[in-house]
């Protein structure tokens, strides 16, 4: 199977649920409604997944964070977050550069 930098990124913006920062426990965690959240977890930090996984380089230029797509793949609900294959043969393949692309934050 021929993975392109076009399906991973296709596959990125199909992630599913919401990550927020906890500020007491100082980790990302993922739920599946906004207001599941806590008082714990700051409304500012609240982040669709498929946006979370995205961070800002350069004026419009962001990288897929294959380190974020980990804290993703190790919750461990790949099914009701839709992590896909092409998702984690790109987290997999560290030998190659992170993905780049002109891109607005939705």
């Amino acid at each position: 199977m021929h993975i392109t930098s076009t399906a991973i990124c296709a596959a990125a913006d199909q992630l599913q649920g919401l990550v927020g920062f906890n500020s007491k426990t100082g980790h990302y965690i993922v739920r599946f409604s906004e207001d599941s959240f806590g008082l714990d977890v700051l409304q500012d930090s609240i982040t669709p997944t498929c946006e979370f996984v995205w961070q800002p380089v350069e004026n419009e230029v962001m990288k897929l964070d294959r380190e974020r797509l980990q804290l993703l793949l190790e919750q461990n609900i790949d099914d009701r977050l839709q992590i896909s294959e092409p998702l984690r043969v790109y987290v997999r393949r560290s030998d190659r550069p992170e993905i780049r692309a002109l891109r607005q934050r939705v």
